[in-house]
């Protein structure tokens, strides 16, 4: 079972020891992310996670971060979000000191130094780079930016080439010094725990700072009023397209029927359009539906790579289906499978303490990211027990509400010419 710890001058920690366990994680998440920039200092976020492996006051050098790390077999990272940031170390049991004192001194005593600032410029934008080059990685990009618009909501959480190249080390510091207090850090540790873990918890983490002047998040406000569609021309074989709806932010009551609904229509290889468009009409090697949610908006998209002549036919396709679900309750042996996957995805994706750290973890990021700073967070069972409570009804209220003409969003990857013929397409009618 998990614990909850607070402290009014210490970061919130969550413990999560795992029985028969042989190894042991870290995860420290910092409740903020690029949703958090300015305009001038778009992708300061990520750049400022690439900094905190560059060197510290005790290991002034990427290589002794790294060497200490690879010394005990760990597995560590961080990724970037738009509401969060996360470091985690994992590695055996034993070695769980190592893990907590690298990774705290990485947060607490970066150098920053200028000159690997400006080396990792030329990093990030090969980062970038790579994105733009991969439609597979980068489409999730382009579909928010059509949804969301010129927002924090809507940029690329790596910033543009153009704000990568203006960020300066001021700007990392500032930043660091008014998002990472302690106020906004969870640290949740994971697996076969040490026992005097509190002790060294508080040995290597006391020192983190307070932070003031905190730039709290824009809203994400809904206005569109009719279906939006954003092309970005490339040469490809394939046209790439996104296709989907605003929904409910996390921990909304609709949430869990709407990741059924989409794993309905395409989260599974018996998923209505994966059978549909994939092996009945061979239109498409992948295509998928998913559902993403953040502490004040979401959304439920359908992805997929044709060629351009099925353009219009893939995307007539994955409407039907849409408006079929508004009119027709899903049958019971469907929904049951459905949920029977889900299930067992869940149980599948817990077995390591990496796992669990990040199931408790981001619950526990994403309600401080609305307020909730103590609010209950759900077992795998608590989850399960309300995955099971969702019926057919449930589901086609929340298709009713989404899968209208207003919301529908295209964002599409590849050589297209005629835009206004796919604009006209966008409707459930």
């Amino acid at each position: 079972m998990w614990q909850r710890q607070f402290n009014d001058n210490f970061p919130l920690v969550l413990k999560v020891p795992l029985d028969n366990c042989q190894t042991f994680t870290i995860l420290v998440i910092v409740a903020t992310g690029s949703k958090f920039e300015t305009a001038q200092e778009k992708g300061v976020s990520h750049f400022l996670e690439h900094m905190f492996f560059k060197g510290t006051t005790k290991r002034p050098t990427t290589l002794a971060i790294s060497s200490e790390l690879d010394a005990i077999g760990g597995e560590y990272n961080a990724f970037t979000s738009k509401e969060s940031t996360a470091f985690y170390v994992k590695c055996v049991a034993n070695q769980a000191e190592v893990a907590l004192d690298v990774l705290s001194d990485m947060l607490l005593n970066s150098l920053f130094a200028s000159e690997e600032i400006d080396k990792e410029r030329g990093v990030i934008i090969e980062e970038i780079n790579m994105y733009e080059d991969n439609p597979l990685m980068h489409l999730s990009d382009v579909f928010e930016r059509v949804l969301y618009g010129d927002t924090p909501a809507g940029w690329d959480t790596a910033g543009s080439k153009e704000t990568v190249n203006s960020l300066k080390r001021e700007n990392l510091i500032d930043y660091w010094q008014t998002h990472y207090g302690h106020s906004r850090a969870i640290i949740c540790l994971a697996g076969n725990l040490p026992h005097d873990v509190d002790t060294l918890v508080n040995k290597y983490f006391s020192q983190w700072p307070t932070i003031f002047n905190f730039r709290d998040k824009l809203p994400v406000i809904n206005q569109q009023t009719e279906p939006q569609l954003l092309v970005e021309n490339k040469t490809t074989d394939q046209v790439h397209l996104a296709l989907g709806v605003p929904a409910f932010p996390y921990g909304h009551p609709a949430e869990l029927p709407t990741k059924l609904l989409a794993a309905i229509l395409g989260g599974t290889m018996s998923s209505r359009l994966f059978l549909e468009i994939r092996e009945r009409r061979g239109l498409a090697y992948y295509v998928r539906t998913e559902a993403e949610t953040y502490t004040d908006s979401g959304y439920l998209v359908t992805e997929a790579g044709v060629k351009k002549e099925s353009l219009p036919l893939a995307i007539s396709m994955i409407l039907q289906e849409y408006k079929k679900l508004t009119t027709e309750l899903v049958e019971e042996g469907e929904l049951n499978r459905v949920k029977k996957f889900l299930s067992g995805r869940l149980i599948l994706g817990l077995e390591g303490s990496d796992d669990l750290a990040r199931w408790y973890g981001y619950q526990q990021a994403l309600r401080l990211g609305q307020g909730k700073n103590q609010a209950t967070l759900d077992t795998p069972q608590d989850y399960l027990t309300k995955l099971n409570s969702v019926s057919a009804t449930d589901i086609r209220e929340v298709a009713r509400q989404i899968f209208v003409d207003k919301g529908l969003n295209l964002a599409i990857i590849g050589p297209v010419a005629n835009q206004n013929k796919l604009v006209s397409l966008l409707t459930l009618d």
